[in-house]
């Protein structure tokens, strides 16, 4: 049955000139009294302050639905309201001009009738906005409206295998870790490991002497680095220098995505915190990102009121289920120029976003990453947890600021990241493959020419505190690390060129020192049977200058990072961690079962996401009211 041409709006740039930003909108609210003139005139006036459409500051200000306001335009115009989930597009139309830039774009190709293509939009100025791109792309073009949710939900519903399939592969082939070979990293790793036994069994005191040696001498450079990073950013955080320019005429809207999973006891936590965030909701786009087949997390969300400023995205299931996947999916719904990260546990600073767009606004366009610092509000739960705050403070407040200083690669933090949208896109936003998209998406932007930087603003999270879940979390790391380096020194020699001699070599450091740190830390630890009287075992096999030259190396890096934590700490405003910072001698030890777990998963599952729970140990704290709100299920999920 041929469908009979809707009345569609002859001239779809006209409403996008008049004065205020008066609209189709406005005029039919006006007429039919659903909103006083006074009301409109504010919202023309936010609008136009603002750079938005009166609609969605109507939306966003005055709770009106975004069918509401679509069915005016319809009513004032004449023109036809329709459904795409009852009435489909043309899917050869929708592939033409691509569904991820539909989703951007705003609009939805629907069908080709009367020799034009009838394209949805949720306005007209939405339309007119596009309406070159589209007129050189299908030709003769004109508009009728539906709402935002209705073109999101039928791009989501009816083109998920495609979405999905870009989301899992958007970084470039070469620059990902989807083609890690796990049986051929099991082969590597079982002839190194009978290599190294071979050697123990018919030279055991040379080769432990010369584990011991390169492992004392790898501690030596890392612990060294670190200390000079300490020196170097004795000022605190690094900017730009023109970073505290003058204040921001008009803000820009931020996407914050917040991925979910299996979280049944951060859901009420995490609203609350958003709430407290200062910064004008029809700017604020929150997206809470879920997988399709976590019940528990779409029970925990169900049972909150989301406000107008926040979505629900829900990421299809597909050949894998990782942090990125979801990120990479849910960018192509996201509405702002600026887009953030945070995860489920956060408590960000409620001035956080004013002053990471302030910062971007004043920053120089190579700088398109910002790196808040990370503290937990859970410090003082248990010994686990006071060690992990004492670790964060040293990493956030003295060793990455002092690499930024220093020029060498900062591998990113997995939240309270910020970044320009479209550099973001040109890279390919996160390797979905990578259990540490983080680390490899710091390591990329520094390849392509980019720059990070961190702004002065803290977000604290939830400390794990358990000994196995901690084990897990940190060999998911480990193990994100080692794939990361072993990614990008496919090709050495494209590597320096990329970085230069200096950030090579500290990239050398970071990563593959810390991953042999850790594997050959248990050979340190004989050094502890010294004060004890127990006679080290190389000792009588090297002069004694060389052997007690490698004895206090040992004890000096124990030294250098008992004064870092002193520094970090007092950044922090948490000295009184200090003593337990004594400890750390039986907390990093963990790190070392981590390790050996981790590149144990490379020869198994390498991009297996092992889940931290968030909820745990979160601190008592009085539910403060939350603001009247309607739920946010028209124009605000996709399905």
């Amino acid at each position: 049955m041929t469908r009979q041409m809707p009345h569609l709006m002859p001239d779809p740039a006209a409403e996008v000139h008049q004065p205020l930003r008066r609209s189709l909108t406005c005029d039919q609210l006006s007429a039919s009294g659903a909103l006083a003139a006074d009301t409109i005139f504010l919202a023309q006036q936010s609008a136009a302050r603002l750079g938005l459409r009166v609609e969605d500051v109507l939306y966003a200000q005055h709770g009106l639905s975004h069918r509401a306001l679509v069915e005016a335009q319809t009513d004032r115009t004449g023109s036809q309201l329709i459904d795409p989930l009852r009435e489909p597009p043309d899917p050869r139309l929708v592939l033409q001009l691509g569904p991820a830039s539909a989703l951007r774009k705003g609009v939805l190709p629907w069908r080709r009738l009367g020799g034009c293509v009838v394209v949805l939009a949720p306005s007209a100025e939405q339309f007119a906005r596009h309406h070159a791109a589209l007129t050189a792309l299908f030709g003769d073009v004109r508009v009728a409206f539906t709402t935002e949710d209705h073109i999101s939900r039928c791009i989501s519903t009816q083109f998920a295998s495609h979405l999905i399939r870009r989301a899992e592969n958007r970084v470039p082939r070469d620059e990902s870790c989807r083609t890690w070979a796990a049986p051929t990293a099991m082969r590597l790793a079982i002839l190194l490991v009978s290599a190294l036994l071979a050697a123990a069994i018919f030279a055991p005191v040379t080769t432990l002497t010369v584990m011991i040696g390169l492992t004392v001498l790898i501690l030596a450079l890392s612990t060294g680095i670190k200390t000079a990073a300490a020196i170097v950013g004795r000022k605190g955080l690094p900017t730009s220098q023109s970073a505290q320019g003058a204040t921001l005429a008009r803000l820009p809207v931020i996407t914050v995505l917040i991925p979910l999973y299996h979280e049944k006891a951060i859901a009420e936590h995490l609203l609350n915190r958003l709430e407290a965030i200062d910064y004008p909701r029809e700017l604020l786009d929150v997206c809470l990102v879920m997988e399709a087949s976590d019940h528990t997390t779409r029970n925990a969300v169900g049972r909150a009121r989301l406000l107008t400023w926040m979505r629900l995205i829900t990421v299809p299931d597909g050949t894998i289920k990782t942090k990125p996947r979801a990120l990479n999916y849910a960018l192509d719904f996201a509405r702002g120029s600026i887009i953030g990260v945070y995860d489920a546990e956060d408590a960000p600073a409620p001035d956080q976003l004013r002053k990471v767009a302030q910062h971007f606004a004043n920053a120089p366009p190579n700088v398109v990453c910002l790196q808040g610092t990370l503290d937990y509000y859970n410090a003082r739960a248990n010994w686990l947890t006071r060690c992990f705050t004492i670790e964060y403070a040293a990493w956030f407040r003295v060793i990455l600021p002092g690499y930024a200083r220093m020029g060498l690669v900062v591998p990113l933090g997995g939240t309270t990241l910020f970044f320009r949208r479209d550099a973001l896109e040109k890279l390919g936003a996160w390797d979905a493959h990578n259990v540490t998209e983080d680390a490899d998406l710091g390591i990329r932007l520094a390849r392509h020419g980019y720059r990070t930087e961190f702004v002065h603003t803290v977000t604290e999270e939830e400390a794990n505190g358990r000994f196995w879940p901690w084990v897990k979390q940190r060999s998911r790391w480990l193990k994100g690390y080692a794939i990361t380096y072993g990614v990008h020194m496919r090709d050495p020699v494209r590597l320096w060129r990329d970085l230069g001699a200096w950030r090579f070599f500290g990239l050398q450091i970071l990563f593959a020192g810390t991953l042999a740190q850790f594997l050959l830390s248990p050979l340190l630890w004989s050094f502890w049977l010294i004060p004890f009287g127990v006679p080290h075992p190389i000792q009588t096999l090297l002069p004694p200058a060389a052997f007690w030259g490698f004895a206090g190396l040992f004890v000096a890096t124990e030294v250098a990072a008992l004064a870092i934590a002193w520094v970090a700490l007092g950044r922090a405003g948490k000295r009184g961690l200090w003593p337990w910072a004594l400890s750390l001698q039986l907390y990093f030890p963990l790190a070392t079962i981590a390790a050996y777990k981790g590149l144990l998963e490379l020869t198994w599952k390498p991009f297996y996401w092992d889940k931290t729970a968030h909820g745990v140990l979160l601190p008592g704290a009085t539910r403060r009211p939350r603001p009247s709100a309607r739920p946010a299920s028209d124009g605000s999920q996709t399905p």
